[in-house]
């Protein structure tokens, strides 16, 4: 495929963060961009409005005529996420096309460029706007294709006139081995996914044949402690020994604090735009990625500062004397220690409730140990019921399955609209939603109930 020859682009399931990414990249190219998703989101509304044509019913008859026969100047790029028998995806394999997958498509836009990929089953979206905030700010002017709204740019995408690109490497169904990064980071290889992995050693392979894939002369960055076999610079937080280290964390004004050592660079009391102690260990291999690339401590430092963080990763919806409320995207049992476990340190003396929706039903099975021993971190739950996404019910598998877990006493299951009826009644003091389905569509419902 020659990317300079594609006039015409449709993308089935073109809602997801990682696929509207590349929508906004071909159109921002010229490109006619048309797609199909399952349901309207104020994402896709953002998509409608940037000139982009969107179905939202499965019917092969709404495509447009344009998109009947197969061209070299006509792209096709599907999502795994979407069911295999969805007749708009079978409709574009029996009619002859070719079908990219989203990660096939990033390849071939990165292949050419000097490209820094952030991997790991949790942090790389705050990492990847990380490196790519700072490298903006420095000048450096990346372009970026990110798993999450980066809110200093209202974006998921940056197009850079330097032939720099940051990339989020997904390694959901294996789609970050399309890469070839000269920066590569791990920030996390915990279990995930083993309904495509089948148990945690195939995952743990696959990031190994991730960290394979750096062109020569290039760099791995990772996480201390991960298991891997390649030459890394190793990055932490705390009292452990690696490469790059945060140390002296504190919460000043409410605000977190660090300093940044890494060999004969110490940069002090770097002010975090972002709460969470997980955000720090972020930062920290954001900026060995921004040394690594001639960036300044003092520009890196700065950049920490002014950067606003990305939608749905511990954003503050409400933060006032009364209340304070903060959505997290946070799925899987160490996600939630990392965001609980932020929250309190911000809020020692506030009890805290935290509403959680399950995502998929072969996570909750595998994890539910994890999730019920995560969530009794909490003073308060409010469980709602799980987010199948593409999978079918698994017996036995629901939410109450982690709540008859929990030593948690304060727990019930509520259905949505009763979660905002509770929060409307009892005024929570500090609040905190947690999950990747659609809870998203309570941030705002929940935001009235506590302001009203």
């Amino acid at each position: 495929m020659e990317l300079s020859n594609i006039r015409q682009v449709y993308l089935i399931g073109i809602g997801g963060i990682g696929m509207s990414g590349l929508a906004r990249y071909f159109n921002h190219l010229g490109c006619a961009v048309c797609g199909y998703d399952k349901t309207p989101t104020p994402l896709t509304d953002a998509l409608q409005n940037e000139g982009m044509a969107i179905i939202f019913m499965d019917d092969v008859s709404l495509i447009p005529s344009a998109f009947n026969k197969p061209d070299d100047k006509t792209l096709i790029i599907y999502t795994p996420a979407i069911p295999k028998d969805s007749a708009v995806l079978n409709h574009f394999r029996s009619a002859g096309f070719e079908l990219y997958k989203r990660s096939q498509v990033l390849g071939i836009i990165s292949q050419s460029m000097f490209t820094v990929a952030v991997a790991g089953t949790h942090g790389k979206t705050t990492t990847s706007s990380l490196i790519t905030h700072i490298l903006t700010e420095a000048g450096k002017d990346c372009s970026a294709f990110l798993g999450g709204i980066a809110s200093n740019y209202n974006s998921n995408v940056l197009y850079g006139k330097s032939n720099i690109v940051v990339v989020e490497a997904d390694e959901y169904d294996r789609s970050f081995l399309t890469l070839h990064p000269d920066v590569a980071v791990i920030t996390s290889m915990d279990a995930d996914h083993l309904d495509i992995y089948g148990n945690h050693e195939h995952l743990t392979e696959s990031f190994k044949m991730f960290a394979s894939q750096i062109k020569a002369g290039g760099k791995l960055i990772a996480k201390q402690g991960l298991p891997l076999t390649h030459t890394r610079i190793s990055y932490t937080i705390g009292a452990e020994a690696a490469d790059a280290v945060g140390t002296n964390i504190h919460v000043k004004n409410g605000s977190f604090y660090f300093d940044f050592e890494s060999g004969d660079t110490i940069i002090k009391d770097i002010e975090m735009g972002i709460p969470g102690i997980h955000n720090i260990e972020n930062a920290v291999a954001a900026i060995q990625v921004a040394l690594l690339m001639d960036v300044s401590p003092a520009d890196a430092k700065a950049a920490l500062a002014s950067f606003k963080g990305v939608k749905r990763r511990f954003e503050y919806i409400v933060k006032g004397a009364g209340s304070v409320y903060i959505d997290d995207y946070a799925h899987h049992p160490e996600e939630l220690k990392a965001a609980i476990t932020s929250v309190k340190k911000l809020y020692p003396e506030r009890k805290l409730t935290v509403i959680f929706q399950p995502h998929l039903f072969t996570r909750t099975r595998d994890f539910a140990d994890g999730f019920a021993g995560a969530l009794d971190m909490a003073d308060e739950l409010l469980m709602l019921d799980i987010y199948p996404a593409r999978e079918l019910p698994i017996a036995g598998v629901n939410s109450a399955l982690i709540l008859s877990k929990m030593q948690l006493n304060n727990k019930q299951l509520l259905s949505k609209q009763d979660v905002v009826d509770y929060v409307q009644s009892q005024q929570p003091e500090l609040l905190l939603t947690v999950g990747a389905g659609d809870i998203d569509q309570l941030v705002e419902p929940l935001k009235q109930a506590l302001q009203s």
